[in-house]
């Protein structure tokens, strides 16, 4: 092939250039095609290839950015918590108006964001990323945890001294509860529960 410069096209080697790989963004395509992937189906259709081809890339360009799946899950996941944090942190609202207010739309904040976000939400809590692998995901993790945390602390202070249960232990079921419930109604049927 010659890199010589037609007379009336561009330089040979800048044509081969634009025919080649080009992506203008192929972390966030490919964040996005893994989220598609887990709202069509689930976390077990997440693979590169599939992430690859709905990206509009070769199969081996995830590697560029990811060193496997796990990798990629797991930045999809640090998304969710650090899109989570935000709303749970815009809920909480510095306590205001009022601490049990506030520590109520946390709640509320908690479940909405299960119902609008349920790949990042699964991404985040089922696909068993092994967080010592991935600091920045534990990290946006505990930011998320640290507003409920927050905000048990402050409510846990507005109790009589002799009646106030840890904070800690308040944040965890807290957490936990909300967690089971979301889980519970992403089913679409309510774990099999019909509220009242």
């Amino acid at each position: 092939m010659s890199w010589s410069k037609d007379k009336d096209g561009p330089d040979s080697r800048a044509e081969a250039g634009r025919r080649g790989y080009h992506h203008g963004n192929l972390r966030e395509a490919l964040i996005k095609a893994a989220l598609d992937l887990i709202l069509a189906k689930g976390l077990a259709g997440v693979n590169f290839a599939e992430a690859a081809r709905a990206a509009g890339v070769s199969p081996a360009a995830p590697y560029r950015h990811f060193r496997d799946r796990d990798a990629l899950l797991a930045d999809v996941a640090r998304q969710g918590y650090e899109l989570f944090a935000d709303r749970l942190g815009a809920a909480w609202n510095d306590g205001r108006p009022d601490p049990m207010t506030a520590f109520n739309q946390v709640g509320k904040a908690y479940l909405a964001f299960a119902r609008s976000e349920p790949a990042y939400y699964t991404a985040m809590f089922e696909a068993g990323i092994a967080l010592d692998d991935h600091p920045d995901l534990r990290l946006a993790g505990d930011k998320a945890f640290a507003i409920v945390r927050t905000a048990a602390d402050v409510l846990s202070a507005t109790l009589p001294k002799g009646r106030r249960p840890p904070a800690l232990m308040m944040a965890l079921h807290i957490w936990s509860l909300s967690h089971g419930i979301a889980s519970l109604f992403a089913r679409g049927d309510g774990g099999g529960a019909s509220c009242p």
